[in-house]
């Protein structure tokens, strides 16, 4: 089997990474950082801001299963593109809404879903579209935070709507195993 690798950041990679993972098709999700300028950077210093690193998530899917249309489709319907630097109650550049394309054929597809999606907001589309030059992955405990924290007030009130939200509005799209194992 083959699998492709998409990049997303849009706002905390905790939630992003739920809504990712109930994917058919969607085989990994890693939390981590991405578009900034320092090194192996750490949540602290990617949290103060200073790096430049957005909180991003890397999705390996079976482009036989879901294609990458499809994720950016979840993508954007799951949290606000419109929202420059913050989604929901996270402020700052590490929570931007930002696409990473590891080929020219996302790049293609990202331009082209973005100006599409334009008109159906009252409010410019703030999303950065740039190449993927490194990912770092996040320190252990970020990963598949959402399903080991499921009692975690954030997680209740961010997370679990976006999971929801992606199992209702993309129900075809959606693992089944995934969707019941809660």
């Amino acid at each position: 089997m083959t699998t492709e690798t998409a990049t997303f950041g849009g706002g905390c990679f905790w939630c992003t990474e739920a809504a990712m993972k109930v994917l058919d098709g969607v085989h990994a999700v890693t939390s981590g950082y991405a578009g900034g300028e320092t090194d192996d950077p750490t949540y602290r210093e990617v949290c103060a801001g200073s790096t430049g690193h957005a909180e991003v998530v890397q999705v390996e899917y079976d482009p036989e299963t879901i294609g990458y249309d499809d994720l950016l489709e979840v993508f954007f319907a799951t949290h606000d593109p419109t929202q420059l630097n913050r989604q929901g109650p996270d402020v700052g550049t590490q929570y931007r809404s930002i696409v990473l394309y590891h080929d020219e054929e996302q790049h293609r597809q990202a331009e082209a879903y973005v100006e599409a999606l334009g008109s159906a907001y009252d409010d410019e589309v703030v999303t950065e579209i740039e190449p993927l030059e490194r990912f770092w992955a996040a320190e252990e405990y970020h990963q598949d935070y959402f399903e080991k924290n499921p009692s975690d007030a954030y997680c209740r009130m961010h997370a679990q709507p976006k999971v929801e939200k992606v199992r209702e509005k993309f129900a075809e799209l959606t693992d089944t195993e995934a969707a019941t194992s809660d």
